[in-house]
This record gives structure tokens, C-alpha cells and sequence, in this order.
């Protein structure tokens, strides 16, 4: 069904090449220096539904078959030395979903090449890398398509122009870190407003007078991607912009939240802004307006709060998804969410969590189903941490470090009834009480990768079954005989860089483990430690003869013939005692 010939050095492609693959829908043939292709070279499939042609050489489209491409989806024509988009008459378009031109060397669109893809209902088209110069009028005339992009092209007025009359839900406009930036004005955006989009991305550009006139022609918009394009504020004034749903702002140069002038904007739903280039302040009630916003990503931003976060968060009752890692301190209060009771997803990860309040900061998230709180610094002796976290189904603690090395018969995770998913990776672990997770019974993922357990800890999971778990990274060295039901009873098992004792008195394990092979991951990378003969030997290829050998027997024999003198003498001895002593 597919095939990838990439980089074979094929430069002929024969008449009926594929003549016997009916079933094949993927042909890719990327990077192979083509000379010819045979008219009849795609015979044989039923239904071919894609082909790359990428940095295959092809000037011209002539020098594609046209024959058995009437399923064709999508096309690939990257990195060629093609000038000219015009397809041959009978060149079956009807199907096709995507077209890529990206690096070529197309340099004026006319209306005839548009027109021979009349046929295509919504296209998405591809001319990133392109150095389009101009667009004849009335090119895309009245043409609807799912996606256009022009990345990389510096002189957008000529590309918004030619696309008067046009439609499409997404229009890509941004540069390239190889590209030089450019400067937008107000007059170089007047395209828009003779076009139907409905997302617009602009990244890395360069915004000259920023002013509301600049967002004139984005009313019609539901998403937009401001990526890297050195914005300091957004001006106040803007309007009409009640259609946005989705504005990305990343990798920008705010100073403080609320210079994005979040009014502007009332029916944003969705809202990231990651990335900052200056340590950004959180501020209080910035995003305030925002009530109907559900997804938003400040990760990345060094965000810096003594008291977080209600204040900054204040009138988001409807946010399900909310990412602050990969920030400065953050102190947390207790119900430091109570403004968005209906969170669903909180990322935290690697930002150290001062918590002011013995309870939990979390416990009106009744919703809550996913937290990572991984690299945080939390104290984890603290067994009020997550309690209210009714829901929780999926908690990553990796990074964090348990008192005494250890995991306590009571612990922080013991509220967590329906916990499905658990890491606790790298947390420096030595051992687990064996009931450390009695209260954890819909558990399906347990990932303890990356401590210095022993095969004792095994223990604690007796009470579960058909779970995934990854012991990979620990210091175990063998598995007593009477944990191996625990790990028959799991669905899948990594026990890999583990220093495993490959003697006989681990060879229970061994055994086991071979006749379980289909359970376990990682087979490639779980090897002998010792003895040192072995080390570096896949386990499943060990052969060890445990039974006795000839001097065991020579030596057994010496014990129970030394052992039956050892009877008869006390025998005699015991007799002729009882004879002087009648």
C-alpha cells in the first residue's frame, strides 16, 4: 500500500512499472535524479491517491504520466526547477486535496495555470520558498481554497492583490529564520479586505507604525498567528474584531501581560503567548475581558508571582486549559485557581511551586484530569497536596524527590481514586511501601524509569493488573520468585539498563522472562550486569546449566557417606554405653 523509494538513484521509470502492486495508494519517489517516466509508468493501482516528486529534477509538468492518476489526493513537487504551474489539458485534478510547489522557481501565476485547477474543491496549495513577483488579475478569481501559502515571499501586497475575489480558511504569510524580516505597513495589508480568510499567519515579519488602522481589514478573522514579529504592544482602539477565536502572540517583546490590550479581542477562545523575549509580568486582571477564553499557553515567559492566580486570572470561568511552565517561582495560596473552576489541563512543569498553605492550592479543580507538575521542587511530604483532585486521571511528578528517598505506606497520592496514569521518573527513588498504592486501583500506566529501585518494589503493584510499567534505569539486579505473578499479570513491562544478575540465583526471573517475551519492551537494551563474563549479554540469549554437576555429585556423595559413618559410630558409641551402664 506504500512505497518509499526515496534517494535510489532511479532515473528511468518504465512502462507499467507498478503493474502488480493494485493495492498500492503511496508512491514516493523523492530525491531520485529522473530522466523518464514512461506515460503508462503508474499502471497497476487501483486507486493511487498520493505521489512525491520532491527534488526529483522536474522543469516542467508535462513530464509527469498522466495515465491512472484519476485518485490522486495529493502531490508533492518540492525543490525542482519548476517555473510554470500549468498542468497539460487532460492532467486529472478532480481529486486533489494538496498541491505542493514549495522551492521552486515560480515567479508569476497566470489565470491560465489557475484555471487548469478549476476542477480541485478545497485545495490546499503550497508556494513557501517561492519568489513570486506577481499575480495576473483575476488569477484567483471567485476560487475557493482549504489552505494557500506564500512563505518566505517579501513582497506581500503583490501576493494579496492577485488574490482578489478569492476564498480560503487558511492564508500562511509568515518568513523564515533564513529570510530577511520585512516591514508591514497598513497600505500592504489593503488586500484583505477584498478577500475572504478566515485564518491569517503573518510570523516574523516586521510590523512599521503598528496603529489600529493596521487591523482594518482583520475583522473577518477567527485565527491569527503573530509569531516572532517583534511586537512590544498591541495598540488600544482596535475594533470590530469580534469573530477572532484564536490569536497566537509568541516569541514577542511585551513587558507586561497586559500590553496586549486583551478587550480588543472578546471572543478569544483560545490565546498563547510562549516564548516572550523579556521576562513578561503576570499583572492582575489583564486577561479579565477574556471571559469566554478556554485554552491558554503562558509557558516559557520567566513569569514571576508571589501570590498567583487568581488575581492575574480573575474572570476566566470558562478556561479548560491553562500551561505555565517553564517559568520563574510562582507562590501558591490555597485555592490559587478558584477563578477557573472548570480546568480540565494545568501544566506546571519546571517551575519551582512555592505552596503558602497547608491545603491543597488545587482543590476546587474537580474537573481536573491532567497535571504535570514534573521539575517543580514540590514537597511531597505534604499529603494535602492534591487532595479535591477527584478526577485526576493523568499526574507527572518526574523530578521531584520523596522524603528519605522513599514512598510511605500514607503519601500524597492516596486521595487520587481515579489516577490512571502515573510518572515518577527521575525522583531519585530508593524503595516503595508495598502499600504506597493501595488507593490507585484504575491505574493503566506506572513509569518508575530513571531511580535506583530494587526488584523488592515490585511489591506495591501486586494489586494491579494490565498496566504498562517502566522500571527501565533502576538498580535491580534480580526479582524474587514470589513478585513474578505481580509481573505476569501486566500487560507490558521495560526492564531495560537495569544491572541484572545473570547466576542461578536469579534463574526463576530468567526463565520467566523468556517465556514472556511477547510482555516485555526494550528486549534490545536489557542485559546482564553479572557476572562479568556475561555482562553486556541480551538476557533473552542467556543459557545457565543450574542443576549438579559431576563434582556436586562427587562432593554429595563424600557428605552422605561421611554423614552414615558419622551415624554408625554414634550408634556403637550409644550401645556400648547402655551395655556398661546396665
Amino acid at each position: 500500500m506504500f512505497l518509499d523509494l526515496t534517494r535510489c538513484q532511479i532515473n528511468w521509470v518504465h512502462e507499467d512499472t507498478f503493474q502488480y502492486q493494485h493495492q498500492l495508494n503511496t508512491i514516493v519517489l523523492t530525491g531520485n535524479p529522473l530522466i523518464f517516466m514512461a506515460e503508462t509508468a503508474f499502471n497497476g493501482p487501483k486507486s493511487l491517491k498520493h505521489l512525491s516528486l520532491i527534488q526529483t529534477g522536474i522543469s516542467n509538468l508535462e513530464f509527469i504520466p498522466v495515465y491512472n492518476l484519476e485518485q490522486l489526493e495529493s502531490l508533492h513537487l518540492g525543490s525542482n526547477h519548476i517555473s510554470s504551474i500549468k498542468f497539460p489539458e487532460n492532467f486529472p485534478t478532480q481529486n486533489l486535496k494538496v498541491l505542493d510547489f514549495q522551492n521552486n522557481a515560480i515567479y508569476y501565476i497566470s489565470s491560465e495555470d489557475m484555471n487548469a485547477l478549476e476542477k480541485a474543491n478545497n485545495l490546499s496549495l503550497n508556494f513557501n520558498g517561492n519568489d513570486i513577483k506577481a499575480i495576473e488579475p483575476g488569477a484567483f478569481h471567485s476560487k475557493s481554497f482549504q489552505s494557500l501559502k506564500f512563505g518566505g515571499i517579501l513582497n506581500l501586497s503583490v501576493i494579496l492583490k492577485g488574490l482578489q475575489n478569492s476564498t480560503t480558511q487558511s492564508l500562511w504569510l509568515g518568513t523564515f529564520e533564513d529570510s530577511d524580516d520585512q516591514d508591514l505597513t497598513p497600505a500592504m495589508l489593503e488586500g484583505l479586505c477584498e478577500m475572504s480568510v478566515e485564518s491569517i499567519n503573518l510570523q516574523k515579519h516586521h510590523f512599521s507604525n503598528i496603529s489600529s488602522t493596521t487591523f482594518r481589514c482583520f475583522t473577518q478573522l477567527k485565527e491569527l498567528d503573530l509569531t516572532a514579529t517583534h511586537l512590544k504592544a498591541l495598540p488600544a482602539g482596535i475594533e470590530s474584531m469580534n469573530a477572532l477565536k484564536k490569536l497566537v502572540l509568541n516569541v514577542n517583546n511585551f513587558d507586561q501581560l497586559c500590553q496586549i490590550n486583551a478587550a480588543s479581542f472578546p471572543s478569544l477562545t483560545d490565546l498563547s503567548i510562549k516564548g516572550n523575549m523579556k521576562t513578561l509580568d503576570f499583572g492582575a486582571g489583564c486577561l479579565e475581558k477574556l471571559e469566554n477564553l478556554q485554552k491558554l499557553d503562558l509557558s516559557h515567559n520567566d513569569i514571576e508571582a508571589s501570590d498567583c492566580c487568581n488575581l492575574q486570572l480573575k474572570n476566566l470561568p470558562h478556561l479548560q486549559y491553562l500551561n505555565l511552565s517553564y517559568n520563574e517561582p510562582l507562590g501558591l495560596q490555597s485555592q490559587a485557581f478558584k477563578e477557573c473552576p472548570q480546568l480540565e489541563h494545568l501544566d506546571l512543569a519546571f517551575t519551582h511551586l512555592r505552596i503558602k498553605a497547608p491545603q491543597s492550592p488545587f482543590q476546587n479543580l474537580r474537573l481536573l484530569q491532567v497535571l504535570n507538575l514534573s521539575h517543580c521542587l514540590l514537597d511531597t511530604s505534604n499529603q494535602h497536596l492534591l487532595a479535591g483532585l477527584v478526577d485526576l486521571r493523568h499526574l507527572n511528578l518526574q523530578g521531584n524527590h520523596f522524603q528519605d528517598r522513599r514512598i510511605s505506606k500514607t503519601n500524597l497520592l492516596q486521595p487520587l481514586n481515579s489516577l490512571e496514569i502515573l510518572s515518577l521518573s527521575s525522583c531519585d527513588l530508593l524503595s516503595i511501601d508495598k502499600q504506597a498504592f493501595q488507593s490507585l486501583g484504575k491505574m493503566s500506566h506506572i513509569d518508575l524509569s530513571y531511580n535506583s529501585l530494587t526488584g523488592d518494589s515490585i511489591d506495591a503493584l501486586s494489586h494491579l493488573q494490565g498496566i504498562y510499567l517502566n522500571l527501565a534505569v533502576n538498580s535491580i539486579h534480580a526479582i524474587p520468585p514470589l513478585l513474578l505473578h505481580t509481573l505476569s499479570q501486566q500487560n507490558t513491562i521495560n526492564l531495560s539498563h537495569n544491572p541484572l544478575d545473570c547466576t542461578c540465583s536469579n534463574i526463576h526471573f530468567i526463565t520467566w522472562y523468556k517465556e514472556n517475551l511477547q510482555k516485555i519492551e526494550g528486549v534490545e537494551e536489557t542485559m546482564c550486569a553479572n557476572p562479568p563474563s556475561l555482562r553486556g549479554v541480551k538476557l533473552y540469549d542467556v543459557e545457565l546449566s543450574c542443576g549438579i554437576t559431576a563434582v556436586g555429585i562427587f562432593f554429595l556423595i563424600v557428605f552422605l557417606l561421611f554423614i552414615a559413618i558419622l551415624l554408625v559410630f554414634s550408634v556403637k558409641f550409644l550401645l556400648r554405653w547402655k551395655y556398661e551402664h546396665i
